[in-house]
């Protein structure tokens, strides 16, 4: 099995290379491309003046040659007339039938070039996560445990052990990390110790990694690539973003970290100066953004995490919510992280250390 897997990392690298290598010629096409465009365009403008000014200057024959053709004698200029005329209307036809009809067909070519290059960078990074699973599918054989789950925002990861045999989970200790891209940056994610976590909107871009310590051992697990952002998430939160107060219903499942049996629904406000939870008329709690405030996705437990948010109001004060979907929950984090940056106020979640506006 190592040895199909070895054939089909190779054939997957050959893949790639061949990819970069057709990426790159691509390139070179359209940088010349573009050169001919920008060459072509200069060209149709120099015909372009130069049969204006050939227009203008017939057009100042024909008023030059009219005039004094009036003052010899109009009985006698009427055909001579006609003919400049027909020599002006001639000039004008040259002028407006004048179309870059050559430069509006390049651009329509390079439009298309463009597109085929998008598609093939996109192709380019399939293949080196395709690759990156194929590595880590080759280590699997010498680790207990793997990371299962798609790698994307509005999802959960989970740790499942690979055999019978590896060491039962709750008898071990976890802690999930953020690494920037480059992997040069390695965040704690303070509280996240479960087998289980959501990934949430500060970790799009980055990689996950959880560090799993038992019988006196550490193993890493990391994702195959960066967290990917939830598709439509972006162009949703910006048509939500134009009201002044958003609201999203919700469910209390704990309060000041005390399970809360009540499924009652209430509204969570995401304001542009403040948030809010409600029960019908009844204000539960409401705060203005504040240094004090924390909000961030719940950091472990289970698989509805994906849906659910923890929000500190103050200090001594705090909630975990349900939503009704993913989406949801992940628009009002970023709302209010949105609307608080507009304060000047940093909102994450405990002990993070995101860049501001993140």
């Amino acid at each position: 099995m190592v040895e199909a897997l070895a054939v089909q990392l190779t054939q997957r690298e050959g893949e790639l290379m061949q990819e970069k290598a057709e990426v790159k010629k691509l390139a070179n096409f359209l940088k010349q491309a573009s050169e001919d465009a920008k060459k072509l365009v200069d060209e149709e403008r120099a015909f372009a003046r130069a049969e204006i000014e050939n227009a203008k200057a017939a057009v100042q024959r024909v008023e030059e040659a009219l005039q004094e053709q009036e003052r010899t004698s109009r009985a006698s200029g009427k055909q001579d007339l006609e003919e400049l005329m027909k020599e002006v209307q001639e000039a004008r036809r040259i002028k407006m039938l004048h179309q870059p009809s050559k430069v509006m067909d390049m651009e329509h070519e390079l439009r298309a070039l463009r597109a085929q290059l998008t598609q093939k960078s996109e192709n380019s990074l399939r293949l080196q996560k395709e690759l990156a699973i194929s590595k880590r599918s080759l280590e699997k054989s010498s680790q207990p445990y793997e990371l299962d789950g798609p790698e994307a925002l509005g999802s959960y990861l989970r740790i499942n052990p690979l055999s019978d045999d590896a060491i039962e989970l709750s008898t071990c200790s976890i802690q999930w990390y953020r690494l920037s891209s480059d992997g040069a940056n390695k965040e704690l994610i303070s509280g996240a110790i479960k087998s289980v976590y959501a990934p949430e909107p500060f970790d799009v871009g980055r990689f996950l990694q959880a560090d799993i310590v038992f019988d006196g051992q550490r193993l890493t697990l990391t994702t195959a690539g960066p967290i990917d952002p939830a598709a439509g998430l972006g162009s949703y939160v910006e048509a939500l973003v134009r009201k002044h107060d958003i609201e999203f219903n919700v469910v209390i499942t704990q309060m000041n970290g005390v399970n809360h049996l009540s499924e009652s629904i209430h509204v969570f406000h995401v304001g542009r100066m403040r948030i809010k939870l409600c029960k019908g008329k009844t204000t539960i709690s409401k705060e203005y953004f504040s240094a004090s405030m924390q909000l961030c996705g719940v950091r472990g437990g289970g698989n509805a995490a994906a849906q659910a948010l923890f929000w500190q109001v103050k200090q001594g004060l705090s909630f975990v919510l349900a939503f009704e979907s993913e989406r949801e929950r992940n628009a009002a984090i970023m709302l209010a992280r949105r609307f608080a940056f507009d304060c000047n106020i940093m909102l994450a979640g405990p002990d993070d250390r995101a860049p501001l506006g993140t």
